[in-house]
């Protein structure tokens, strides 16, 4: 049984302009443990995909389930982190990441929830940030924050909407580096769906890429195996000639299904 599977999806949102159609006929499968990566243009549909995914949203056709459960609504044993960060701005680093672990184990004592924080706190090399407040954090901490939030609860699905995609260079390459830690090299699996318009970053961190369409009805295309071996580093994937190709690949794909824009300006696009 796949860990996440979507059939058939349509995604229309209504309005005063009329109908936008922005999902159509998507398919997807992702099994236990597996990290796929969702690439495409700004735009094109991703995060509405991910949001139907998370139950954040209802698609108008199609079914989509997490460890064969339909899901109507957020699920308990999923977690989400947004490139906006998303964290409580009136808590501290530490009483962000409790109050997630309450709502996710409220048979847990407070004892055990304190130790959970800051254990994942910790993880990100966050230990020295407990008390603070997010206005006392960087855009970079913040982040730190948000995944220490996702792996505390514990999760078997994790949601990834372009989690670094605010970030500056260096610290997208250390936090990129944090990800891959806690989802390979920990003893509890998770299964991870990544939104992202990097080819460099799905190649990094992913098992499987998928290529989305440029909208309106965007729809996904067939899967790319990044059959690279663990760990991985940018510097080393920039002189692979298997992770090259992977990247030409994905690259080919998306740019074969340009709008108006001339194929340069769209492969500047993807590969940024």
């Amino acid at each position: 049984m796949n860990a996440i599977a979507a059939s058939n999806l349509r995604k229309i949102y209504r309005g005063e302009k009329g109908e936008r159609h922005v999902l159509e006929d998507v398919h997807l499968s992702v099994a236990a443990g597996e990290f796929v990566a969702i690439v495409g243009y700004t735009g094109s549909g991703k995060t509405t995909l991910l949001k139907v995914l998370a139950g954040l949203e209802h698609a108008d056709a199609g079914r989509v389930t997490i460890g064969g459960v339909p899901v109507t609504g957020f699920p308990r044993d999923a977690s989400i982190v947004f490139q906006n960060y998303s964290l409580l701005p009136w808590l501290s680093a530490m009483e962000n990441v409790r109050l997630a672990v309450e709502a996710a184990h409220p048979e847990w004592g407070r004892a055990r929830r304190q130790e959970q924080a800051e254990r994942y706190l910790k993880m990100v090399n966050l230990g020295g940030a407990l008390q603070k407040r997010p206005g006392q954090l960087s855009g970079g901490m913040r982040q730190r924050v948000a995944i220490a939030r996702a792996f505390a609860t514990e999760p078997n699905v994790l949601l990834l909407d372009e989690p670094f995609g605010a970030l500056d260079a260096l610290t997208r390459a250390n936090l990129q580096q944090e990800l891959a830690r806690l989802c390979f090299e920990m003893e509890r699996v998770v299964t991870t769906v990544m939104i992202t318009n990097s080819v460099d970053e799905a190649v990094l961190l992913a098992d499987r890429i998928l290529p989305m369409t440029r909208g309106p009805k965007a729809t996904l295309g067939p899967g790319i195996a990044v059959e690279l071996p663990r760990p991985r580093d940018a510097a080393s994937l920039a002189a692979d000639p298997r992770a090259l190709a992977i990247q030409a690949r994905v690259i080919e794909y998306l740019t074969d299904f340009r709008s108006p824009k001339s194929e340069d300006q769209a492969a500047e696009e993807v590969a940024a």
